[in-house]
């Protein structure tokens, strides 16, 4: 059996500029964290005992016989993509819940593509595990989702991520003082909305526009990117980033009507009433996690205002995704477990 760990990351700058129909032209940037919250997949072979062949479990359980007949989109994506032959049985277990903005689907994506491959011996490195990740999304499951929350996941920690026209990426850790980014950690608070929402059905709404009408947007997101850069850079007041979380989002609620609604805009009014000097929903928006910037002074009074919601204690986590349980990837063992049964299935390099 193998057991792959995956963090959950939060975005703080440049979202939006991350997805491939506003980079592959315009070039872009994000500037993100993984947090101590993890996505954990298990998979084995699964013994040839039982009437079924393939045995997913999450919040549902699919036993089934053919790959096609698996109902999970990105198991089945997966599987196919590596042309499995042999029985599995995967199971997922969450920190967090899905479709709340947290990257749960491609941490679930990153995490899964980990697991089979230690299972059969491989070992991808973090660029090709991102890469993998990005195209099975993009290119197998034609999900309208960016390129940054499977970047985060794979490499971990608190980065920039910057994406190329020629649609190559890099990234750069921001800062090494951990004593600044403990700081910074303390002023943050993440609440969770309840509301549930899908990323792919939030982002269409706009990402189609962000070339065109959403231009000058985009470059504004930019250009805050830059100014958080040099906060954390040359250890300014943290307040400040506080601050420019609150432009960000008043930038990302203006792209879609479906970024935001009533109830969010009340909750966020409420915030900033109650101390938080900015804020965002994480994630393409509609719902999910709030991510608020509040002094820690002040955090008392805002914790108590908001004891209706669920308050999501957390710390910045610097390690991507990792195997934490399974066999020693030896030369034996990948002897014993290869023998040409697993081969990827040839894909046409694309521009990430």
């Amino acid at each position: 059996m193998i057991i792959t760990k995956t963090p959950y990351r939060i975005s703080f700058f440049g979202g939006g500029t991350d997805y491939p129909q506003w980079y592959l032209k315009n070039g872009g940037e994000v500037i993100s964290t993984t947090i101590n919250k993890y996505i954990y997949i298990s998979c084995r072979y699964l013994p040839p005992f039982f009437e079924h062949k393939h045995r997913i479990v999450y919040t549902k359980i699919e036993l089934v016989n053919k790959i096609n007949q698996i109902r999970h989109l990105a198991v089945k994506g997966v599987l196919k993509h590596y042309n499995v032959k042999e029985g599995l049985e995967i199971h997922y277990d969450g920190d967090l819940p899905a479709r709340s903005g947290m990257g749960s689907s491609s941490s679930f994506m990153v995490g899964l593509i980990n697991a089979v491959n230690s299972l059969y011996g491989k070992k991808l490195n973090k660029e090709m595990l991102s890469k993998k990740s990005i195209y099975i999304e993009q290119k197998i499951l034609k999900e309208n989702v960016g390129s940054q929350d499977q970047i985060a996941a794979s490499y971990g920690g608190f980065n920039s991520i910057k994406f190329y026209p020629g649609g190559k990426y890099k990234v750069t850790k921001i800062s090494t003082d951990i004593n600044y980014l403990k700081n910074l950690n303390k002023n943050l608070i993440l609440l969770y909305t309840g509301v549930k929402r899908t990323a792919n059905d939030v982002a269409s709404t706009y990402i189609n526009k962000l070339n065109k009408e959403k231009s000058s947007q985009m470059h504004d997101v930019l250009q805050n990117l830059e100014e958080a850069k040099k906060i954390i850079k040359y250890k300014k007041n943290p307040n400040h980033f506080g601050d420019l979380l609150n432009k960000t989002w008043m930038i990302k609620r203006s792209l879609s009507k479906s970024v935001s609604n009533e109830a969010i805009d009340d909750l966020y009014k409420s915030a900033i009433k109650n101390g938080a000097l900015g804020g965002k929903l994480l994630g393409a928006g509609g719902g999910g996690f709030f991510l608020f910037y509040v002094p820690q002074h002040k955090q008392k009074k805002f914790i108590k205002s908001f004891n209706k919601f669920v308050n999501i204690p957390f710390k910045f986590s610097f390690n991507g995704s990792e195997t934490i349980f399974g066999p020693r990837l030896n030369k034996q063992y990948k002897s014993d477990l290869i023998k040409n049964k697993f081969k990827t299935k040839k894909f046409k390099e694309f521009k990430i």
